[in-house]
């Protein structure tokens, strides 16, 4: 399970807690003892349970999870119980609502892709991009384990993958080409990852780059394009991007290539998700 320090939570409560829960204060209830039940009224596959169990906790109340990130459940059932005063409660309430149905959509969204993918290719991966909304990579990253993905590049510091820009650079394609031995030799202890046009992916493989990110070629021509590239060198990582969603990733899967690399999980709605609260 991803890392996500007591701090990164402590500071979500108090984004929407900056000081006291008014409203509980005016009526009176804060000490009041109660129980929460957070519930779903879609089928999904859950993400963000554990933190929003910790949340619980670091508002002084008492949790119990019902099912795990990363489990398949069906409308109706309960996620979580949290026990506590009504002021930590209604705290922890609306945060931990947000975290579950935000990233239980991604999580949902991803293992559909994950499904439909390895259906068709058991040894094709989806990878998630760096395309999500800044600030919350930590926890998109959680919900797209949790849904069965991988994520493709967590930072700029974690990969060497050389886009058009860079080329623009360096004089353009061809003098990229020219200098890929220079550039292998820098990155000894990582690969050389490109993303190319179908037209470039073959000399690229001529080349000697370790892994080729196709750039929006449609599925019904890559299966062909895989083909040649594995001819020339089948050590070379090959990966489908631009436009990978999940109602074309197992046609994608199908070419044959290593990975999808897709930024669809991070668009997916929040589910209808919702709370039961009750006094003791």
């Amino acid at each position: 399970m991803l890392r996500i320090s007591d701090a990164r939570l402590d500071f979500l409560l108090a984004e929407d807690v900056p000081y006291i829960d008014l409203t509980s204060m005016v009526l009176g209830i804060d000490d009041q003892l109660g129980v929460m039940e957070y519930f779903t009224r879609e089928a999904c596959v859950v993400s963000g349970v554990e933190e929003v169990a910790r949340l619980a906790s670091l508002a002084g109340c008492e949790a119990k999870v019902a099912h795990g990130s990363g489990e398949r459940i069906e409308a109706g059932d309960t996620i979580l119980h949290v026990r506590g005063r009504a002021a930590d409660l209604h705290q922890v309430w609306k945060v931990g609502l947000n975290l579950l149905d935000h990233l239980s959509a991604v999580a949902t969204k991803t293992r559909a892709m994950v499904d439909a993918a390895h259906e068709v290719n058991p040894r094709c991966e989806v990878l998630t991009t760096r395309k999500s909304m800044p600030g919350c990579k930590d926890l998109l990253v959680e919900a797209v384990l949790a849904g069965g993905a991988f994520p493709h590049r967590l930072g700029l510091s974690e990969t060497v993958l050389v886009f058009e820009h860079h080329m623009t650079f360096l004089g353009g394609f061809d003098e990229f080409v020219k200098r890929i031995p220079e550039f292998r030799s820098r990155c000894i202890e990582k690969k050389l990852f490109v993303e190319a046009s179908a037209e470039q992916a073959p000399i690229l493989a001529r080349a000697g780059v370790d892994g080729i990110q196709f750039d929006k070629v449609p599925a019904d021509e890559l299966g062909a394009l895989v083909r040649e590239i594995r001819a020339i060198d089948p050590r070379v990582t090959l990966i489908a991007a631009g436009g990978v969603n999940p109602g074309n990733a197992a046609a994608y899967a199908a070419t044959g290539v290593d990975g999808l690399a897709t930024t669809a999980p991070f668009s997916a709605k929040p589910l209808d998700m919702s709370v039961r609260m009750s006094a003791l």
